[in-house]
């Protein structure tokens, strides 16, 4: 069984015409949920064995703020193929990941990462792939298990949901 864990990153600051997209970072309220994400994967042992991000600033400052809770930092991969990353380029990635890797999270942007969830699940508790459908908000986390032998076995409805979890169902 594997674990691939999506991440989107926390809210960033609103863009300007003097910054780029992809150096954009992070707004209070992302500096407020990325350690709160954070907490909830140590608290349930979620650490990933490697994280495949983009390399945006916001995604970098997400994986820093997010992983300070946990003991010991996972592998982080900044990876410019994953800024902006249709789920086709996501899937093709983690095809390529080494079958020791058990479990994976991709931190990055939307609309790629809800797209790449829905892509992959087969099943789900319905109320949390109808919430998952509807939006992945900032700072959201999907966990899905795979039923699969390895990475390269990827692909549409391979996965079950195990997992949605948003900053805003913490802090209820």
């Amino acid at each position: 069984m594997l674990t691939l864990s999506i991440f989107r990153h926390a809210k960033a600051a609103a863009g300007d015409t003097a910054t780029k997209d992809f150096d954009r970072p992070l707004a209070e309220s992302g500096h407020a949920a990325a350690p709160l994400m954070g907490a909830y994967l140590a608290n349930e042992g979620l650490k990933p064995d490697l994280v495949l991000s983009s390399p945006a600033l916001r995604t970098r400052e997400t994986c820093t703020a997010a992983f300070k809770a946990l003991q010991t930092p996972p592998e982080i991969r900044f990876e410019q193929v994953l800024y902006l990353a249709s789920p086709k380029t996501l899937i093709g990635r983690l095809r390529r990941t080494a079958p020791s890797i058990r479990h994976v999270m991709v931190v990055g942007h939307n609309p790629g990462l809800q797209a790449l969830a829905l892509d992959l699940i087969a099943s789900a508790p319905p109320k949390m792939l109808a919430d998952l459908g509807t939006k992945l908000p900032t700072a959201g986390l999907v966990v899905l298990r795979l039923d699969i032998a390895g990475w390269t076995e990827i692909g549409p409805a391979t996965a079950s949901l195990d997992r949605f979890v948003t900053p805003r169902m913490l802090a209820a």
